[in-house]
């Protein structure tokens, strides 16, 4: 037998008290007269000997009493195979589930509040002594501290739901880790969750060193329907024209979902309307079309009426309405007339010619679309430039010179996998088809041509084919493209096969060579993302910002106002936001105190999938000995606890105590010491 609390032993001492008074107990005798003494003797031989066993036996209960209450606060036990040393401090680590899937409604309280509570009742079963740590999907730096128990009930009673979402590898791998770097040899984990499938998107099993147990909260059965994503179809958004938003709903539930009211509200003005019947575990996309938008940054919210689960029935986003699109026309020295013409009838464009050897490299970025033209041979310089321009999503468009270097072109292009000019052929052919799904030509005819007017060509260059797969916008008969589009990391590059010179085909007077440069242009620029997920680590690149600027950048939504990490990566101005301070919805991106950009953040939709991982599933998970609990049935008996690991004596104490005094009780009131009748002699008279 050991015991939990051996300090307690201390109170044994007490065990004296009844003793000295049994010692000391002197009683005042009254004297009582005999006329023959031989008649006392008898009676005070025969009242002393059952006052005495009385005695004994009024004096044992109370020893027993005193002792086994000592025990009983001492807390007994005989400890099982698990059990630990009695008296040491234990390191207790419990995680407590605070993400959004945990705000759902299970009886009368969410989750969450029961999660909090199973906290406090583990917490409970421990000694006083014994040390906590409180983590959740924040994974926060108090969190890395260890708390006495009143400590851990007053953080257990501050925590708030989380947009965050961990896997349970990271948060083994998390508690495992503060756990090894704590002294003590006794320790032990909890997890307390819904148990999300997400939470285990591996698979994998998982090791754990110390002792471990889950405590699985089971949630009733909740429909749900989210925008899972969206998206504009254009890029370049000008004021007063038509917008499409196409968007994705998805229904995460074993049932159908009818009738699902959306409304789309751009800048607090609603927009559209509409009302979607979604299969059951399935997604459907439609588009949203919208117009009347003026210049500046656009704020876009999607609202869902769905119920009961409400956290993720608004998805937010922005984009920006420009009134100018700057091009970069980049040319061999001279102007090239037809480019300058194409872009002279729209005032929405604003071009800038440069010579090749003119080229500011710091301002290229600010083009969504670079146009060579009539350059001889590529400078080294402008090759590396234009490269990393591409790869941070820009838009080339290459027209090859008359007298072209083809070298200096495959330097350019074949890194970023798109074709190059090989060599020149003087066959005359002519364009054999167009693609009319393709971003250029898309929605450009009415309806298709039977025998369209199609660019002819007197000589050309032969286009290599690049690593990356290609986009055929015109085909010749001969086989290769006049205009091949190559998607090269992040950007776009779209190569000709001719110069912008009649001598080599009509493509710079002919009907198409206006669409298909404006629509080039129109489709360029930057694929700057509309939304940003809460939980996303990579940087966003934001508005170029001068050195001087970067400690006045600052986050604004309503009263809340986050200072951001501001570094310049590669000519790039890069924010790296603090995720664990934002919250969804939309921020303002102020330079001192102008607008320079709006961000839309949303949470993770991994949490709207509300499918759980089975018993079955978890033992596969984790190891054989990891204790699976139910939260709806935890109590002190099956919290896996030292305290608890053995056979509980301190209730017997308990019980014994009472016992024994009720012992005493009784020896006091019917243990009497009875009277001897006495014999009196017949000769006395």
């Amino acid at each position: 037998m050991q015991f939990l609390y051996p300090a307690f032993l201390f109170a044994l001492l007490s065990l004296i008290i009844p003793v000295i008074i049994h010692l000391f107990n002197f009683r005042r005798y009254k004297k009582v007269y005999f006329s023959n003494v031989q008649f006392l003797k008898e009676v005070q031989l025969q009242q002393a000997s059952r006052r005495n066993l009385r005695e004994r036996l009024i004096l044992a209960s109370r020893l027993l009493a005193i002792l086994f209450l000592v025990f009983a606060f001492a807390r007994p036990y005989i400890p099982g195979k698990d059990a630990v040393a009695a008296g040491s401090q234990q390191m207790i680590s419990i995680f407590v589930d605070n993400s959004y899937s945990m705000e759902t409604i299970n009886r009368e309280d969410s989750l969450l509040d029961q999660a909090k509570q199973r906290a406090k009742q583990i917490a409970a079963a421990y000694s006083i002594n014994d040390r906590f740590q409180l983590l959740t999907q924040d994974f926060e730096g108090k969190h890395q501290r260890l708390l006495s128990r009143s400590e851990f009930n007053d953080a257990v009673d501050a925590i708030k739901p989380s947009a965050k979402t961990r896997t349970l590898a990271q948060i083994v791998a998390r508690q495992q880790s503060f756990l090894t770097m704590q002294s003590g040899k006794v320790k032990h984990s909890y997890l307390i969750s819904d148990f999300q499938k997400n939470m285990a998107k591996d698979g994998q099993a998982i090791k754990t060193i110390f002792p471990f147990s889950l405590v699985q909260l089971n949630p009733a059965p909740l429909p749900n329907v989210a925008v899972d994503t969206a998206w504009l179809t254009g890029a370049t958004h000008r004021p007063g024209e038509g917008e499409k938003l196409v968007i994705r709903l998805r229904n995460y539930a074993d049932k159908i979902a009818e009738k699902i009211p959306l409304k789309l509200t751009i800048n607090g003005s609603q927009k559209a309307i509409g009302s979607f019947t979604i299969n059951s575990r399935s997604s459907q996309t439609d588009t949203l079309s919208f117009s009347g938008l003026t210049k500046g940054w656009q704020k876009g919210e999607i609202e869902l009426q769905d119920n009961p689960v409400t956290f993720d029935n608004k998805f937010y986003f922005s984009f920006k309405v420009s009134d100018e699109l700057p091009v970069l026309l980049i040319n061999g020295g001279i102007a090239n007339k037809y480019l300058t013409a194409v872009f002279s009838g729209d005032a929405f464009f604003k071009p800038t010619q440069v010579a090749d050897g003119s080229v500011d490299y710091a301002r290229l970025n600010n083009y969504p679309l670079i146009i060579l033209s009539d350059i001889k041979s590529l400078s080294t310089g402008l090759i590396q430039q234009l490269q990393t321009y591409v790869r941070k999503g820009g838009t080339l468009l290459v027209f090859p010179s008359a007298e072209a270097d083809v070298s200096s072109y495959q330097s350019l292009l074949q890194p970023l996998g798109a074709g190059y000019p090989g060599s020149l052929l003087t066959q005359p052919t002519k364009v054999s088809a167009i693609d009319l799904q393709s971003d250029v030509f898309k929605n450009i005819f009415e309806s298709a041509p039977q025998n369209p007017d199609l660019p002819k060509l007197n000589k050309y260059y032969q286009l290599i084919p690049g690593t990356q797969r290609a986009t055929h916008l015109m085909k010749l008969q001969a086989g290769t493209d006049l205009l091949q589009q190559t998607v090269a990391a992040n950007g776009k590059v779209t190569v000709s096969a001719v110069p912008l010179n009649e001598d080599f085909s009509n493509l710079p007077v002919h009907a198409l060579f206006v669409p298909v440069v404006l629509r080039t242009a129109l489709s360029s620029g930057h694929d700057v993302p509309i939304f940003y997920n809460i939980d996303n680590a990579n940087a966003i690149e934001t508005v170029p910002l001068q050195s001087t600027e970067k400690s006045l950048v600052k986050l604004l939504k309503d009263k809340e106002t986050i200072i951001p990490d501001v570094r310049e990566q590669e000519g790039n101005t890069m924010l790296y936001t603090p995720d664990q301070l934002l919250s969804p919805g939309l921020y303002e991106l102020r330079k001192q105190d102008s607008l320079a950009a709006v961000l839309a953040f949303n949470d993770n939709r991994s949490e709207s999938d509300l499918s759980y991982l089975s018993d079955a599933q978890l033992q596969r998970i984790f190891p054989k000995n990891t204790g699976l609990l139910n939260g709806n049935q935890l109590n002190t008996n099956n919290i896996n606890s030292s305290a608890n690991s053995g056979l509980q004596l301190w209730k017997l104490c308990i019980i014994l105590t009472l016992i024994f005094l009720g012992a005493e009780i009784l020896l006091v009131r019917y243990f009497k010491t009875a009277k001897s009748e006495l014999s009196v002699p017949a000769d006395i008279s």
